[in-house]
């Protein structure tokens, strides 16, 4: 249900036209806020009022606000820097028609991969800031320093999810689907209905949740263990 919310919010930022583009990365840290205290209230077993969800946005809402600015102007160098990369390369028009279908497709894989590498530093710098910025009360500039700290010394970590990431969200259902092809186009697309429903109803919600989770392993303390009981058990 977060989820659902969250996805449908970001369709009504970007039904605003140009106004959306420039809302929507005002408002992602505390959209991601908002999730994180959802799993936060969901895994302490607490119910889900308008206050569990608002925590730490009142009181921080200048910091945030700062925020959602610095990843405006990051989404607007990222476009940026991939509109001067675009005039510096691309694919040859012409051609049989099925060559030029695949010459999309490959285009847009490409854009797609080079979005993902000029965005990457962004994205790191942004994993944490959020909740610094809600939880710990940090400035929006300490908030991006500390995330990006926290991520470099724990790259092995997000090296592993993101590949998980690529294996479970695009490989296999791309895989999957090409088999499928080679069968029945009816069965192609009712795999991909389904794959779709999958990717939308499990995978989203779990990549929602690893913010949170990701940040509970990386700034929170783990509690002591137990001491164990005296004598033979």
């Amino acid at each position: 249900m977060l989820t659902l919310g969250y996805l449908l919010l970001v369709v009504a930022f970007s039904q605003l036209q140009a106004v959306g583009s420039f809302l929507l990365p005002l408002a992602l840290p505390t959209l991601t806020v908002l999730i994180a205290n959802g799993c936060r209230a969901l895994g302490s077993g607490v119910a889900l009022p308008r206050s569990t969800l608002t925590v730490g946005v009142r009181e921080h809402r200048m910091a945030l606000l700062r925020l959602g600015g610095l990843n405006l102007l990051g989404t607007l160098a990222i476009f940026a820097i991939d509109w001067v990369l675009q005039g510096a390369g691309g694919f040859a028009g012409g051609g049989e028609e099925l060559n030029a279908s695949n010459q999309d497709a490959a285009e847009l894989l490409w854009h797609m991969l080079r979005l993902l590498l000029i965005a990457l530093p962004v994205l790191l710098a942004f994993w944490f800031a959020p909740l610094l910025a809600a939880w710990e009360g940090m400035p929006a500039v300490k908030a991006l320093f500390f995330s990006m700290i926290a991520v470099w010394r724990n790259w092995r970590a997000f090296l592993v999810y993101a590949l998980t990431v690529i294996l479970i969200g695009m490989f296999l259902p791309g895989l999957l689907l090409l088999l499928a092809g080679m069968f029945s186009k009816a069965f192609t697309e009712v795999l991909s209905i389904v794959l779709r429903m999958l990717l939308f109803m499990v995978l989203a919600p779990v990549l929602m949740t690893s913010i949170y989770l990701s940040y509970r392993d990386v700034f929170v303390p783990a509690q002591a263990a137990p001491p164990e009981p005296a004598g033979d058990v």
